[in-house]
């Protein structure tokens, strides 16, 4: 799924925001609404982020992201 160089760090401020949101099980009509974007503009911080870290589906992006919330991975 992920390789050591598909790392948080590489995300930007935003995208760490919405990486977080998404970790916090929030949606992404809930994320817009507290960070003030639109849906598309959440949705496409995840599109970024699915890239950035290497992870394919929808799913892998929630996983990583509780767990990254969590403090148990090393992403």
């Amino acid at each position: 799924m992920q390789d050591s160089s598909a790392t948080v760090e590489q995300l930007s401020d935003r995208e760490i925001e919405v990486f977080r949101a998404v970790g916090e099980g929030r949606g992404t009509r809930e994320i817009a609404r507290t960070l003030f974007l639109s849906v598309k503009t959440v949705e496409t911080h995840r599109a970024h982020i699915k890239e950035k870290l290497q992870l394919k589906t929808a799913p892998e992006l929630v996983r990583a992201a509780v767990e990254w919330v969590n403090g148990e991975a090393n992403l």
